[in-house]
């Protein structure tokens, strides 16, 4: 597992990054919720999601980027009408080529336009997160049960919060909930047997030494 993994199709990545120079990433719940939603725009057309947890001056996320034939392509504008093209490789009778969506392209934008929205927003200029943003390929179960608990205990581990169940901004809440969710869920949950072993393997004092070393790379 290194910090600057390159990121290829079908692999699970611990995605994070800060603020630069530690400066906060969200500023309000307007902030968090506009993240998310960016998120969702240029994020799941690549990845499957696991995990995440937004903090004030960074995040984790734990996802799996979807092979080649899971993944879309960017549709063109032609005459004022967006059309998807074809598979890449592939001219269409007016010469023009398809471009499928590249997943580290794809986090590129989410950042970019998130900073872009900050910046206008506080009215602030240059960059907003470190870069280049951080990524490590996950090998092994160990590991991945681990790291999804210690994005979802964060809040508490950087004493943002007494007890991070009550922190709102990760998605230990609705990997629980029975409500309608884009994170792989069922997916997840089996990992830990079932429910009441995830709410359990949560609650445990886990040693996270291994993923803190590698994130302070």
């Amino acid at each position: 597992m290194r910090l600057l993994e390159a990121i290829e199709h079908g692999n699970y990545y611990h995605i994070f990054n800060r603020g630069i120079n530690g400066e906060d990433l969200f500023r309000t719940n307007d902030n968090y919720t506009h993240f998310l939603q960016l998120y969702e725009k240029y994020i799941e057309e690549i990845a499957d999601t696991f995990a995440w947890c937004l903090m004030k001056n960074h995040f984790h996320i734990l996802v799996r980027i979807k092979e080649k034939n899971e993944i879309g392509f960017i549709p063109i504008k032609k005459n004022n009408h967006t059309t998807i093209t074809p598979p890449s490789g592939i001219k269409t009778a007016d010469g023009v080529s398809s471009k499928q969506y590249d997943p580290s392209r794809q986090f590129s934008h989410l950042f970019n336009a998130y900073a872009q929205s900050i910046n206008k927003e506080y009215k602030r200029s240059g960059s907003l997160f470190e870069s280049p943003f951080k990524r490590i390929h996950i090998t092994s179960d160990n590991y991945f049960k681990k790291l999804i608990s210690y994005i979802h205990n964060n809040p508490s581990h950087h004493g943002f919060c007494e007890n991070s169940i009550d922190y709102p901004w990760t998605s230990y809440h609705s990997l629980l909930s029975k409500k309608p969710s884009k994170l792989k869920r069922e997916e997840l949950i089996h990992w830990f047997d079932n429910k009441e072993n995830f709410i359990s393997y949560h609650q445990q004092k886990q040693d996270y030494i291994n993923i803190e070393n590698l994130i302070i790379e």
